[in-house]
């Protein structure tokens, strides 16, 4: 296929705007001003349709294949002002080029999707504390960054990430180091789903489904395998820093966790293990009464759905290895619910809740209280709190803890704030 039959596609495709709209400039070194095709290639590269080649030349003296020629009918196809018989024309090519344009489409779709193989969600949220016990109180703000990233690895395996950018903003300093700002990566696994099993690898969530997190809601290293419908098992092996801030005396980790869902009803029951010399002393809590070097903890939890309104639900825990603080309980009503995609929406909780230290090792609970950053030996109280979505994507909470610390039986009070910008 020579020149002219570019020349003549170029020539039908550019009849309509010759008078108006050959004043592109000459992106070809090797078509002069006065060349016969001159008006129609300048035309078609203002236009999209050819693009030449990286050295700045047409090259419309060379046979082209069937393929290149598919292409220009391509991105001919896509102009929405051709005349009727511009449109007649590329029309008739479409069907003598269609096994080329078909492969072509194909192509380009798979561009597409490779070009979006990594997704990128985030979260900016600012998070504020006040903790009161006998004496002793402390106020803390914070302003964290979140960005998710998720990597497409082929139609089963992704990869996941969590990238957190952190500041305390009463700490807040004009230069790096000054203050306790951080950036980490939080956690990074591989992921493979296939039918009713997913299995995870690196490090991920140590969430506690059994006891919607009561036990622990934190991050561990290691593999995780989750298999089932309506009965599902989870079963998770590896490592967690989470009983001490020392990372030499991270603990082995082994649990499993079963949940059932039918209809309004939600059941698990779950039996998790830890091995670490930190358990000895628990230094981070000062928490006493763990006199071995191993944590092994069950737990049951459910929930029942009255309505789309109303739900109640309740935990319970224990520490076999423990001599003291070894359970935790909670009893908690929801009524509605805040969703961050519906504007307007809201909803509230009311809850009783007791977190023995040694077993509830890093509850869900925002309230959990802290004061001078040392956790309290464990608290019994109640838990209420409220959300609201004023705009979509924008999430606002306030909760608030009142009761005793369980050991002292001093006075424990936390309040909470947090506002979440989803993107």
């Amino acid at each position: 296929m020579k020149k002219t039959m570019v020349a003549a596609l170029a020539a039908a495709l550019t009849i309509g705007a010759a008078s108006t709209t050959f004043a592109a400039a000459n992106p070809f070194s090797d078509v002069p001003r006065d060349h016969w095709a001159y008006d129609a290639v300048t035309q078609l590269a203002a236009d999209g349709v050819v693009e030449g080649y990286g050295d700045g030349t047409y090259r419309g003296d060379r046979n082209i294949t069937r393929y290149e020629m598919a292409q220009m009918v391509g991105k001919a196809m896509a102009k929405g002002d051709m005349s009727a018989s511009d449109r007649a024309l590329v029309d008739r090519l479409a069907a003598e080029f269609a096994d080329e344009l078909n492969n072509l489409g194909v192509r380009v779709s798979n561009l597409e999707r490779n070009a979006d193989m990594v997704k990128w969600t985030g979260e900016l949220r600012y998070r504020y504390w006040s903790l009161r016990n006998e004496g002793d109180r402390t106020n803390k703000d914070q302003l964290q960054l979140r960005l998710f990233p998720t990597a497409e690895v082929n139609d089963h395996w992704k990869v996941k990430a969590r990238l957190t950018a952190t500041t305390y903003m009463d700490k807040d300093a004009s230069r790096p180091g000054k203050n306790d700002d951080h950036f980490q990566l939080t956690y990074a696994h591989a992921e493979g789903n296939y039918s009713n099993f997913n299995v995870k690898l690196g490090k991920m969530s140590l969430f506690t489904a059994a006891d919607a997190g009561m036990v622990a809601d934190d991050f561990f290293s290691g593999a995780q395998v989750t298999f089932g419908n309506k009965l599902k098992a989870t079963l998770e092996a590896g490592r967690w820093d989470g009983i001490t801030s020392s990372s030499d005396k991270a603990a082995n980790y082994q649990g499993i966790d079963l949940g059932y869902a039918a209809g309004n009803l939600e059941v698990g029951a779950a039996y998790r293990q830890f091995s670490s010399k930190a358990l000895e002393t628990r230094d981070k809590y000062n928490v006493s009464g763990a006199t071995e070097d191993k944590a092994a903890i069950w737990s049951v939890g459910g929930k029942y759905t009255f309505d789309k309104n109303l739900a109640i639900s309740g935990a319970y825990a224990q520490n076999q290895k423990a001599d003291e603080l070894k359970k935790a309980g909670s009893v908690q009503i929801d009524y509605k619910g805040a969703k961050k995609s519906d504007m307007g929406s809201w909803g509230a909780y009311v809850a009783y809740r007791h977190l023995g230290a040694n077993v509830a090792f890093a509850p869900t609970y925002s309230t959990d209280h802290i004061v001078n950053g040392v956790t309290s030996y464990g608290t019994k109280g109640i838990d209420l709190g409220i959300g609201y979505v004023p705009f979509k994507n924008v999430l606002t909470q306030v909760q608030y803890f009142r009761g005793k610390e369980l050991v002292t039986d001093n006075k424990a009070q936390t309040l909470f704030g947090r506002v979440s910008f989803f993107f």
